[in-house]
């Protein structure tokens, strides 16, 4: 007989990226027992504040915040104020195990899920993480040694943690809109009746100065001959910006049907499904997303990010022979414009790419995720 989850408690933060797959295990959870009670804790500063509440469920928080490593004055009072949050958070943590009772504690990344998640491994209560990124965060490295289980991404994370027998490679949810539709579908919805190949690029939904820059070059260098369709999402500071520099090239968008510049791509299962190559980040999600789909990709990881963990996904993907990676500063329009070429330009490199991504994707992950919580609970 199956193990009954009354209670579970998710506790993540920080990005979309950590916040995404516990919200898809709760659905997954909730078709499975529509009377299981969820609650999610997170900062109270979080991304996780405005998202968790907005998919319905239940929110709680504790005070919590990462560390800066800097000596600015600025950046100093900001590390105190962290410094006396790891002092609080735990009994914040205790109060609402107590007060909760779950049945088990899941943490999908971000240093918010580490108070609750320790304080329920020492109360004896089963917990697992999630860790997204190929090479753990300082929070997964830290709660290593207290749960029962870790569960990764890919195989060749397996590598990177001291107690490979706590180890399952699970995958990343990934949303089943993006396996709604075929490509063909995809496509169609998205007006393309010709069989020229579709670019889709994105750095973010805020976008990255830089990138759209570049991306601007890009789009005026297709816009001589138009080979591929082009879907770029700028993100809401990049989107009037690289319509200004695209007028000053002298090229109006109006003009140039197979290229289409948005602030934000709402409908991103049906652009990546129906997509032949993705330009973008390196970021957890979008790696998951790709390797699901099995779609080639060109990476400029973002150097801005904690650990460089982006250039490791990236690199990850780029030897199993799925993505080209391209550092920002060997970035540049000319230089993304030849690359997509060469893989759109050549069809036998495309397909391979497209079937080494694919051999790295986990389309049942969610269930996987699921399984191996029961295990731990029984």
């Amino acid at each position: 007989m199956e193990k009954t989850l009354n209670r579970v408690l998710f506790t993540c933060g920080g990005t979309a990226g950590h916040v995404n797959p516990a919200i898809a295990l709760a659905q997954l959870m909730h078709e499975k027992n529509p009377k299981t009670e969820f609650l999610f804790v997170g900062a109270d500063r979080g991304l996780e504040k405005d998202l968790v509440p907005k998919s319905g469920y239940a929110f709680k928080t504790v005070h919590v915040s990462n560390f800066h490593r800097s000596f600015k004055p600025k950046e100093i009072g900001h590390n105190v104020v962290s410094l006396w949050n790891l002092v609080r958070s735990p009994a914040e943590a205790r109060a609402i195990l107590k007060d909760f009772r779950p049945d088990v504690v899941i943490g999908t990344g971000g240093y918010a899920s580490y108070p609750a998640v320790k304080a329920a491994a020492k109360a004896g209560i089963p917990t697992a993480v999630h860790e997204s990124n190929m090479v753990p965060g300082l929070t997964t490295e830290m709660l290593e040694p207290y749960v029962d289980r870790i569960m990764v991404g890919f195989e060749a994370c397996r590598q990177h943690y001291k107690h490979p027998e706590k180890i399952l490679v699970t995958g990343t949810p990934v949303r089943g809109d993006f396996f709604r539709l075929t490509k063909q579908e995809a496509r169609a919805k998205l007006g393309l009746t010709d069989d020229r190949p579709l670019i889709l690029s994105f750095w973010g939904s805020l976008g990255a100065a830089g990138m759209n820059r570049h991306m601007a070059d890009f789009l005026a260098l297709e816009a001589e001959h138009e080979p591929f369709h082009h879907i770029h999402g700028a993100g809401k500071s990049g989107y009037p910006m690289i319509l200004n520099l695209l007028r000053e090239k002298g090229v109006e968008l109006q003009e140039h049907p197979a290229l289409r510049v948005r602030e934000y791509i709402y409908d991103m299962d049906v652009a990546m499904r129906a997509a032949d190559l993705v330009i973008c980040r390196a970021g957890a999600s979008t790696v998951s997303e790709l390797t699901a789909l099995g779609v080639p990709a060109l990476i400029v990881p973002s150097p801005y990010v904690t650990n460089n963990h982006q250039e490791k996904n990236a690199r990850a993907l780029e030897e199993a022979g799925g993505a080209v990676v391209l550092t920002e500063p060997e970035s540049s329009g000319q230089a993304l414009f030849q690359a997509a070429c060469a893989i759109l330009h050549d069809e036998e490199k495309r397909t391979k790419m497209a079937k080494n991504m694919a051999a790295l994707g986990i389309r049942d992950a969610t269930e996987r995720i699921y399984q191996t919580i029961l295990s731990i609970c029984r």
